[in-house]
């Protein structure tokens, strides 16, 4: 079974080589898509990932993430693909929890964080919520966090969904076009982590007025 491992970036240099780092213990091959980053993250990816896209400005998440599976339903034969952040949220110890599922046959498998939130800033707990109680009404399906980003995803899936957002509604989007189509999503408990002295990239205001725009206007 083939697995890679994809991991949008930006300005991640410090905790990248880190992450990376543990990552290759798992002898999965990773790909890294460098958004425009200011810092060293794409010097980093080079010496670590199997392959590097850097995009010449911030482009956003879901364009980086899109680019990633884009390139390799092209170029490459996997089974799956296990989505994670660079930002030290994610930890790649759980990634055995996905391999599991993998094993089974499932087709999408959702972290979970919100049974024990630890450090979650209350803003994004109630925002996390939220969204996670509207797109479950509008997939059918019960997903206690939608909004988590690290995620086991079947080649069927992507071959069968097209993504047309750019920004951090890309969690959302891949979600209920999965779910349109008919794959069954599940979720399993994943390790919550936060750091009080970083900033998130996430604007709980101004993403929570976009995942409702996107929500209203979206279209199958």
């Amino acid at each position: 079974m083939k697995i890679w491992i994809i991991i949008p970036a930006y300005n991640e240099a410090q905790l990248l080589e880190c992450l990376l780092r543990k990552l290759k213990e798992k002898n999965l091959p990773i790909i890294v898509i460098d958004d425009g980053s200011k810092d060293n993250t794409f010097e980093i990816a080079k010496g670590s990932a199997n392959v590097v896209i850097r995009n010449e400005r911030n482009l956003g998440k879901g364009t980086s993430l899109k680019e990633a599976i884009s390139y390799l339903l092209k170029k490459e034969e996997f089974d799956y693909v296990i989505t994670m952040d660079a930002d030290g949220q994610h930890a790649p110890c759980d990634i055995d929890r996905f391999l599991k599922e993998a094993e089974n046959g499932e087709h999408f498998v959702v972290g979970n964080r919100m049974d024990n939130p630890e450090n979650m800033p209350k803003i994004r707990v109630v925002t996390n919520k939220l969204m996670s109680f509207l797109i479950s009404q509008i997939i059918g399906q019960k997903i206690p966090d939608t909004q988590c980003g690290y995620r086991l995803i079947k080649r069927e899936v992507l071959e069968a969904i097209v993504i047309k957002t750019t920004k951090f509604e890309i969690e959302s989007e891949i979600l209920i076009r999965a779910a349109k189509r008919g794959f069954p999503i599940k979720s399993i408990p994943i390790e919550s982590i936060y750091s009080r002295k970083r900033k998130s990239k996430i604007s709980p205001f101004m993403d929570t007025i976009r995942f409702i725009r996107f929500i209203t206007s979206f279209k199958k």
